[in-house]
């Protein structure tokens, strides 16, 4: 990727699927009667608003394409922060849900890491670096729960 508008569209396209992930688990743990996890999911969901926010504001001076959803080339079809609710149910467990949102989030930090290594743009590598720390310290935080579930 070696344009800056585009790269932006797809760092929006990604953190908007994320913000809305987490909020869907959220919700799902709320009705699974496991509130400690569904506040983790609204506060991820906030963090990843404030990450949508800032891709936003980057594009202020720049005019991003105009993007159908078949138009994203992404790894695996579908974007890297699109979590599949089709195992959504009412037997779904913290620990399921905590699985579904990491892998989410190693999905997004492998999609900028990608593009931090192989654009030939320098602020496209700066950004894809940058948001794929914010990526890191996600997947750092689900481990911390995941792994906290484990033991449970």
């Amino acid at each position: 990727m070696n344009d800056v508008a585009e790269f932006l569209a797809y760092a929006i396209k990604l953190e908007e699927d994320a913000a809305a992930r987490f909020s869907d688990l959220a919700e799902s743990m709320k009705t699974y009667g496991n509130r400690e996890v569904a506040e983790f999911f609204g506060k991820m969901a906030h963090f990843s608003r404030l990450h949508l926010a800032e891709a936003r504001k980057r594009s202020g001076f720049h005019t991003l394409p105009d993007m159908k959803p078949e138009d994203y080339k992404w790894p695996d079809d579908e974007s890297p922060e699109a979590t599949s609710m089709e195992g959504s149910h009412y037997l779904m467990t913290a620990e399921y849900a905590l699985a579904l949102a990491l892998q989410s989030e190693e999905n997004g930090y492998a999609f900028y890491q990608n593009v931090a290594v192989t654009t030939k743009d320098v602020e496209i590598r700066t950004m894809a670096e940058e948001f794929a720390e914010e990526e890191a310290e996600h997947v750092a935080e689900l481990k911390k729960w995941v792994k906290r579930y484990e033991a449970a």
